[in-house]
């Protein structure tokens, strides 16, 4: 039996935490509401800011490390309202999960909440969306062990009422030669993107727009794994291969990370994932843990 395994002789584990919407608030100057942000901040007063609980937060970081996982895949949403102020905190909140190396980011859409938020954020968070070939962009790949993690950026600034993301042609070209190269690299190919990769189960007003394009992407070179948030809860679906030689791809969203919700699925989560490979397939088993350290009984076992 051929395995790819961690350093530790153990399935290669994967923690993915996504949309921790980091709370508090930054202190809010009546100038930063001239702008889209005047709704997200009357959202966050009516509500939302009570969602999203520090401490939840921090219960869920904890578990993390108590797993040890080898890598940390945080997709997006790290800021509220794209304010400068969120920048700091996003990167001390990165680092608190671990160096650059350990843990890989791709930014959501409240990141990208005005045309001028999204270049803030990137520039404080730098080191951990930066690729193997030392460049900070998207799509970018970073190996680990038996994965290749590819990242990708849905983030765009986006009307009021609207939370849709783009990956546009140039990240969609760049991502299908990226999996085509890494097929014959014998690794598992992750994708983490911020916004769901496929059209169904979306608004359209929430929806990454370029889905159909990406799905085709995937079809034609494959991928093992999609990882995404945005949606707040768990989601596991699976697009169709284009053929019996190209399996069934596997998508994985995961609820906020500091959320306080009573309904299935929607209440503060990360998935912790075990990657091995046996009889020439990647083995992909998933848990979803709470912030109280406790495994969901539902678990995932799929080869891919």
């Amino acid at each position: 039996m051929a395995t790819h395994v961690s350093p530790s002789g153990l399935p290669f584990r994967i923690a993915h935490l996504s949309d921790p919407h980091l709370s508090p608030l930054p202190p809010v100057k009546a100038t930063d509401l001239l702008s889209k942000r005047l709704t997200g901040w009357i959202n966050w007063l009516r509500g939302r800011g009570a969602v999203h609980d520090k401490t939840t937060l921090e219960m869920l970081v904890a578990d993390i490390h108590a797993q040890k996982p080898d890598h940390i895949v945080c997709s997006g949403d790290l800021c509220n309202l794209g304010l400068p102020a969120e920048w700091p905190l996003a990167r001390r909140f990165l680092d608190s999960l671990g160096s650059p190396q350990a843990v890989s980011f791709v930014p959501g859409n409240h990141d990208a909440y005005l045309a001028v938020s999204l270049p803030g954020l990137l520039d404080a968070v730098r080191p951990y969306y930066t690729g193997d070939d030392g460049m900070a962009g998207f799509p970018y790949v970073r190996r680990r062990g038996p994965v290749a993690i590819v990242g990708l950026s849905s983030a765009v600034a986006t009307p009021p009422f609207f939370a849709t993301g783009t990956l546009g042609s140039v990240q969609l070209r760049a991502v299908e030669s990226i999996l085509s190269a890494l097929k014959g690299e014998s690794l598992c190919r992750i994708v983490v993107i911020h916004h769901p990769p496929h059209a169904a189960g979306t608004k359209k007003r929430r929806a990454l727009t370029d889905a159909a394009d990406l799905e085709a992407v995937l079809e034609r070179a494959g991928a093992e794994l999609v990882l995404f948030g945005h949606n707040h809860r768990r989601i596991l679906d699976w697009l169709p291969g284009r053929d019996h030689a190209s399996p069934p791809v596997p998508l994985l969203g995961v609820s906020s990370a500091s959320a306080i919700d009573g309904r299935p699925g929607r209440g503060a989560a990360y998935h912790l994932l075990s990657i091995w490979k046996e009889d020439g397939f990647f083995r992909i088993e998933s848990e979803t843990r709470n912030p109280a350290g406790e495994g969901v009984t539902d678990r995932l076992d799929w080869k891919s």
